[in-house]
């Protein structure tokens, strides 16, 4: 219920708030959540997707977030797999 609750009630506010405690800037976690925004996953957590990349790519949470930010992965990232 929790995960049905935050796929609809979440915002690209929420979600920079989760990246700034992941350890990104304010500037970083607003490029990354817009990004998000744009490709229509807020819902699935920009926290989320920095996560699925770094484990996707075997690369740092960090560098997978910064690499998000940049534009990269975004075509690639698919969720449930």
């Amino acid at each position: 219920p929790l995960i049905d609750l935050a796929k609809t009630h979440t915002s690209p506010s929420i979600e920079r708030s989760v990246l700034l405690r992941m350890g990104f800037s304010s500037i970083e976690a607003k490029a990354i959540a817009d990004r998000c925004a744009e490709k229509g996953l807020l819902g699935k957590g920009a926290g989320h997707a920095v996560w699925k990349v770094a484990q996707d790519h075997k690369i740092p949470i960090r560098t997978a977030g910064l690499e998000l930010a940049e534009g990269k992965h975004w075509d690639n990232l698919i969720f449930g797999k």
